[in-house]
């Protein structure tokens, strides 16, 4: 049996240098988006594409917007608004994508379109109280850990419910739907699981009472997992090195909880 040679992030993820790299990244994005929600006999214009943009110098951020992506997702809060800063002159929504700390919930409130990382009511309170005082809303999506690790951030499945139900003592959140993480894995049906279960908690809320979770949108899968969600019925997608190419950091540095490079 021949050996196989595994494939490379740079090899599997090519950088895109040019306005035109982009172009083409997006759309071989968005054309298997469209593969995928079409076996799940879905409409792919049900799916928002969100790419994400860390690590990725405000140079090729400015391509890339010249190529369509008007909104970005990032992991840290610093970083987001160094480059919010930078970029200032263009018309990009910035989206908050990673675990937040209390003592960030200020900048956030400030310029932040969506949190899609919430997952304690410390958080919700201090988010409220500064979005009250900006006289902003902010959409919010509550992370869950479907894959029951450790070392994620996210509710555990069974204290949803109660989240859920606590957040509308936070008028100024505007709670959107769900987001969750897949386990790290190479096995797609266990990736597959995560999915589902984040679908199933939607369904269940909507059955519950269905004021509570917004328009249920579902915000799961990556780079390397994204046709999965899609076909498991995500509404948003957070993709980043597809788009931009294999980064050199990894995946550690921005999620304490991986241990390979995935979005």
């Amino acid at each position: 049996m021949p050996n196989v040679v595994p494939v490379t992030a740079a090899e599997r993820y090519p950088t895109a240098h040019d306005v035109g790299d982009f172009v083409r990244a997006v759309a071989h994005v968005r054309s298997r988006i469209t593969a995928a929600a079409e076996r799940a006999g879905r409409s792919p214009d049900e799916v928002r594409l969100l790419p994400v943009s860390k690590t990725v110098p405000e140079d090729r951020l400015r391509l890339a917007v010249q190529a369509g992506c008007r909104e970005l997702g990032e992991n840290k809060v610093q970083e987001a608004a160094r480059k919010r800063h930078a970029l200032a002159d263009l018309d990009v929504r910035w989206s908050v994508i990673g675990h937040l700390q209390t003592n960030k919930a200020r900048e956030v409130a400030a310029w932040a379109s969506e949190l899609q990382a919430l997952d304690r009511l410390r958080v919700a309170e201090a988010l409220d109280r500064r979005l009250a005082a900006a006289d902003r809303t902010l959409d919010v999506h509550v992370q869950v850990n479907t894959s029951a690790e450790d070392s994620k951030f996210g509710l555990p499945p069974e204290e949803l419910p109660a989240f859920l139900a606590a957040l509308p003592a936070y008028p100024r959140l505007r709670v959107r739907g769900l987001m969750t993480l897949a386990v790290l894995s190479d096995d797609p049906a266990r990736v597959r699981e995560c999915f589902a279960l984040l679908r199933t908690l939607r369904d269940r809320a909507r059955d519950t009472d269905p004021d509570l979770i917004g328009p249920g949108e579902l915000s799961m899968g990556m780079s390397g997992d994204y046709e999965i969600a899609v076909e498991e019925g995500a509404t948003c997608v957070r993709v980043g090195q597809a788009i931009f190419g294999a980064r050199a950091v990894p995946d550690s540095v921005y999620w304490p909880e991986a241990t390979r490079d995935r979005r």
